[in-house]
């Protein structure tokens, strides 16, 4: 029994410090802590973790460090006991933090689940290629997946539903007033959003990819959001979703009146272009609803100089396509629907 017992330790790097130099990989099972083998880990290691219900949060200052689960069967869910650091105390669920001088780059934050947690399933600030692959954030009490203050991020092949804000929220930052952020090619790629307030929000950013996303069954699809700032979001692209039946109402807030039927919207936004999506059956009464619909910000700024080219869009309501803008130098090209209200002709 002992001689099994300082084997398993071995294995897992939590009883034996690795050559300088090593990369080990932490095996966490159920019953030990997640949080022990990240403070543990050097740049460079991994940390697996077996199927499991693991009830703590994780916080993650490091930098070239994989946190990997077993998909759907690996779940982090909020403690009963007293958080201890900043994430939980947060309502996080996990954590990646780095600082203006020196950012957490390269973190992996792969095949989990995070559930139920007060705020946010995983948040990020102040990061640099981070990787967010094939994470499942379900009935959180805000977002899903967010972030801030990021650059050159991949949000890739994730399922966000049921949380209380949006299931993917990408932003230059939460807490101050700013212009956008060139986030130097953020992707947000090959999700499934379903069930939220919004599917996916981007906030004040430019230089990011929205493409090949499954977004259905949120009060709205996506919000691509900007005001007056200076530089303005734009300079992206949302290309190739699936926008459908985000048929559900949800009551306004400080922010935004009462979200339904909203399938892709711009406010405040220049220089995006919005190609080659699907939008379908998008069907509500507020001001966002219809298919894809250009909308003034919060503060009165146009949208100006956006291309709307080669969507399929129908049987969203009141509009496939609608401009509800004062902008200008807006494009509507190529696009497949039938109804159109100050856009243009429908092809």
């Amino acid at each position: 029994m002992y001689l099994g017992c300082v084997a398993l330790m071995v294995t897992s790097g939590l009883g034996a410090a690795a050559p300088a130099g090593a990369r080990t990989t932490y095996d966490v099972v159920p019953g030990q802590s997640i949080q022990l083998a990240v403070d543990r880990a050097r740049p460079g290691d991994t940390i697996d973790i077996a199927p499991g219900v693991y009830r703590e949060s994780v916080l993650i200052r490091k930098s070239d460090l994989t946190l990997r689960g077993a998909g759907d069967r690996t779940v982090l869910m909020p403690s009963t006991a007293k958080p201890t650091h900043v994430c939980g105390l947060g309502g996080n669920g996990i954590c990646v933090l780095g600082t203006d001088a020196k950012p957490a780059t390269n973190v992996r934050v792969h095949s989990l689940t995070v559930s139920k947690f007060k705020k946010n399933g995983i948040w990020a600030s102040r990061t640099n290629k981070l990787s967010i692959r094939e994470v499942t954030a379900v009935a959180n009490g805000n977002w899903g997946i967010a972030q801030e203050r990021s650059l050159r991020s991949e949000i890739r092949g994730n399922a966000a539903r049921d949380n209380a804000d949006a299931g993917i929220f990408v932003s230059n930052t939460i807490d101050t007033e700013a212009g956008a952020v060139n986030t130097r090619r953020t992707v947000v790629m090959d999700n499934l959003l379903a069930g939220n307030r919004i599917g996916v929000t981007v906030r004040r950013l430019r230089n990011l990819y929205v493409n090949n996303n499954v977004v259905t069954g949120n009060c709205a699809g996506m919000f691509i959001v900007g005001d007056e700032g200076v530089p303005r979001t734009g300079d992206l692209t949302v290309r190739g979703n699936r926008v459908h039946h985000n048929n559900k109402a949800c009551a306004k807030t400080a922010r935004l009146p009462r979200i339904q039927g909203a399938g892709i919207v711009l406010t405040g936004v220049e220089g995006a272009t919005v190609a080659s999506n699907a939008v379908w059956s998008n069907v509500g009464t507020s001001p966002f609803s219809g298919g894809i619909v250009l909308f003034k910000s919060i503060v009165g700024a146009p949208n100006t100089g956006n291309m709307i080219q080669s969507n399929m869009l129908l049987a969203n309501r009141p509009a496939d396509l609608a401009n509800r803008d004062t902008g200008t130098g807006n494009v509507f090209s190529g696009n497949y629907c039938r109804i159109s209200q100050n856009a243009g002709t429908c092809a």
